[in-house]
């Protein structure tokens, strides 16, 4: 009877544990963290840029001596050199792909050349001292938010330095300048703006541009006397390349997240 009661109670625990082993589950992984959304990069906002580049302009200049009754031949002049330049703007983003602005933006210029006056065998040194441009700006995003590409333009003044002529033949002082002159004009460009991914809101953006002054008649003068003017028409052609901080308030202009 005892053993009976003993094989019993054995056959009770083995089924017991059975049961048990057939409730535990195996263990699982946990499944993976939900991907971020996906964020779109919104070009609402204003910036600031520095940076500089290089440029030339070239001109067609002549006399006109009401000293001399004389109007000289047409004569073509130039120069080169760097500059620096800074820019404030701000661009609206318009549906998924278009951008639009307006900038201002202001250049010190180490751009210079020779000036020369073949009537009289004069020569001396012209400079652009400065210009300054203000404007709008349509682009494009073509592949990826962070890249735009625009075309620009607007107007610009440039300012250009006494020129002091001396004689081309030996080089001594013709007593006679070229007075120091703001010329007016008109500007188209185009370019491209990329987003620095290793700090955000860090730009870099690249542009050419030319600029046309038109036509000014400008004073040729000693210490007393005015011998007349001499008409030039100035273009400028720049290429610039700077660095843009874009900053917002209320959000714009931050990545923000993309809808479906």
């Amino acid at each position: 009877m005892k053993k009976l009661a003993a094989h019993v109670a054995a056959v009770s625990l083995l089924c017991a544990g059975s049961a048990v082993a057939a409730d535990m589950r195996m263990p699982t992984k946990a499944p993976p963290p939900l991907a971020p959304a996906p964020v779109a990069y919104n070009w609402t906002g204003c910036y600031v840029g520095a940076g500089g580049g290089y440029g030339m302009y070239n001109q067609e200049s002549r006399g006109f001596f009401t000293a001399f009754d004389d109007v000289a031949l047409s004569n073509d002049n130039g120069g080169r050199g760097w500059f620096g330049t800074v820019q404030v703007g701000c661009d609206y983003q318009i549906g998924s792909n278009i951008v639009i602005g307006a900038f201002a933006d202001y250049d010190f210029s180490g751009i210079k050349g020779d000036m020369s006056v073949p009537f009289f065998g004069w020569v001396g040194e012209e400079k652009l001292k400065s210009s300054w441009a203000a404007g709008g700006r349509i682009g494009w995003l073509p592949f990826q938010e962070r890249l735009l590409v625009y075309v620009s333009g607007g107007y610009t003044q440039a300012r250009f330095g006494q020129v002091d002529f001396n004689f081309a033949a030996d080089g001594t002082t013709a007593g006679w300048s070229l007075a120091k002159n703001k010329y007016e004009g008109w500007f188209i460009g185009t370019g491209y703006e990329y987003g620095l991914s290793f700090l955000p809101g860090l730009f870099w953006k690249t542009e050419y541009r030319f600029a046309d002054y038109g036509k000014e008649h400008v004073q040729v003068f000693n210490a007393v006397d005015v011998l007349g003017t001499i008409e030039s028409h100035k273009r400028v052609h720049t290429v610039r390349s700077e660095l843009v901080w874009r900053f917002n308030f209320g959000g714009y202009g931050a990545p923000v997240a993309a809808r479906y």
